[in-house]
């Protein structure tokens, strides 16, 4: 089987690659990227003499560069996405350009190409926010609902693949996700943030009260997802992949952190909360739970393997947190 994977060098997109061509030796795998700055080729440096594996530079925006690279493939595997909130909220406009008109770049070459599957992926915050005090999941029967620009382009993408399932009859499956964690995640986000400024003895920024509740799904289960819904899941079927049955908030997460990495509570920063903060996340996986996936990692046994892969790859994240970086992170944060 011949695979496109968009955005391959990110963090999601660089771990499924790494999954799949360990687990099918045999299938050819075709990266398509940007190298945006959330990009990186460093993620992939222990395949890149692979035979079966090729990178190709280039932007989902340009149809050439989509349509070349679509002959001959089976399966597109769509992660190409700009996907921070805060960044979104800084800057809609590459968030509704990459995410949505780049999705319908793809899907037309899909089509004109017969692919056999393009799964989508997508995220959880299309459902918008849970009340803090409840019980309520995000279900295949929720309602969407986003809230920043980030998880409106994503929803509008979602759309658009369906729509061309239902319109053309392209095999589609989506799959909708909590927050991911794990190696060669891009230190802006939540867990990778903590975890390299502790090393660095820096303080941790936390938005409001830090009682924000978020569903954590290790990054190497989301990839078993993908898989199985690749090889067992109904075509125009949505799938939701949740990592967790316990919520936690941010504050207490970083303090589970903390207590890991053996330090105090004096790393605690509390700083203005975000535009739109939502309150709650929590997924029901019983979908994907039905074509044989579970987790395999709890909240406390990922956090472990995390925090060690920072600790033993400090020059893959040293070389990200400075120049642009850094300027962005004063701008975000203040401090």
């Amino acid at each position: 089987m011949k695979l496109l994977v968009t955005g391959g060098c990110g963090f999601i997109g660089s771990n499924f690659i790494l999954h799949w061509v360990k687990k099918y030796p045999q299938d050819t795998v075709v990266n398509i990227d940007k190298l945006t700055y959330a990009g990186n080729l460093e993620n992939l440096k222990s395949i890149e003499n692979n035979p079966h594996y090729s990178f190709e530079k280039g932007d989902i925006l340009d149809s050439e560069f989509v349509d070349s690279h679509m002959k001959g493939v089976d399966t597109v595997v769509h992660f190409a996405a700009e996907s921070h909130v805060d960044r979104s909220i800084l800057d809609p406009a590459p968030f509704i350009t990459t995410n949505v008109l780049g999705t319908g770049v793809l899907l037309k070459a899909a089509l004109k190409h017969k692919i056999t599957r393009f799964h989508h992926i997508s995220t959880d915050e299309v459902f918008g926010s849970l009340p803090i005090m409840s019980d309520d999941v995000f279900t295949l029967n929720t309602p969407y609902d986003p809230r920043s620009p980030y998880a409106a382009s994503k929803a509008g993408s979602d759309h658009l693949v369906r729509a061309y399932h239902t319109t053309y009859g392209l095999p589609i499956t989506i799959s909708n996700c909590s927050n991911n964690y794990g190696p060669y995640q891009f230190p802006e986000k939540f867990i990778p943030l903590a975890i390299t400024n502790i090393l660095e003895g820096e303080k941790v920024p936390v938005y409001g009260d830090g009682a924000n509740i978020r569903d954590w799904l290790y990054v190497e289960d989301h990839c078993e997802a993908i898989d199985m819904i690749l090889h067992k899941g109904v075509e125009g079927k949505t799938y939701l992949v949740g990592g967790m049955a316990k919520s936690i908030t941010n504050l207490d997460l970083l303090k589970k952190i903390l207590v890991l990495m053996h330090k105090g509570k004096e790393y605690i920063d509390f700083v203005k909360d975000r535009p739109g903060h939502d309150h709650r996340y929590a997924i029901d996986p019983s979908s994907t739970n039905k074509i044989g996936w579970q987790p395999k990692h709890t909240l406390e046994t990922g956090l472990e393997k995390t925090i060690t892969w920072y600790i033993q790859n400090k020059n893959w994240w040293k070389n990200i947190k400075s120049g642009e970086y850094k300027k962005y992170y004063l701008r975000q944060y203040g401090t």
